[in-house]
């Protein structure tokens, strides 16, 4: 697996705000605000792993991680309920969207509390890893995979560390 540090370009901060300047570790803090809106330089291929910190907010309702071409297709949308401890997935190809998934072996998220997502692009699937623990496949519905270049995050959380 490949790091992909230092490979995200910025298409836009949905929740920038303007004012004086501010420190490099407040800067790095608006740039990871919550919506987020960013772009993988080179898009997505096999052997290429996303990595999102965050911590889930006090009083969680959902969040959500997509993995997007552009504004078009959505190639993964993973949807965090905390209220029914599921984590929905599905993919949109041409304004249609596909079957749901919903199975997991267990649901990793608890209020206030840190966690490590990793996504893994594979040949045939994304695999996804909550603290180190594979939490389920979702197999490729859009290709081509280098098509998926962006990637949006938002709801109850605050991220910390995104490459």
């Amino acid at each position: 697996m490949s790091d992909v540090s230092g490979s995200w370009t910025r298409t836009r901060n949905l929740s920038s705000s303007f004012g004086e300047p501010q420190s490099p570790q407040k800067d790095e803090q608006q740039k990871l605000a919550v919506p987020f809106c960013g772009g993988i330089r080179g898009g997505l291929r096999p052997g290429k792993k996303i990595t999102i910190m965050g911590v889930v907010n006090a009083d969680p309702d959902s969040f959500d991680i997509s993995l997007t071409c552009g504004c078009g297709d959505v190639a993964l949308d993973m949807c965090v309920r905390f209220e029914d401890r599921e984590i929905l997935r599905n993919a949109c190809v041409s304004d249609s969207w596909g079957k749901e998934e919903r199975s997991i072996p267990y649901f990793p998220f608890i209020a206030e509390q840190p966690f490590r997502v990793e996504i893994h692009c594979e040949h045939p699937r994304f695999r996804v890893f909550v603290d180190g623990h594979q939490l389920f496949d979702f197999y490729h519905r859009v290709t081509p995979v280098a098509a998926i270049d962006t990637i949006q995050i938002s709801g109850s959380l605050t991220i910390t560390k995104l490459n």
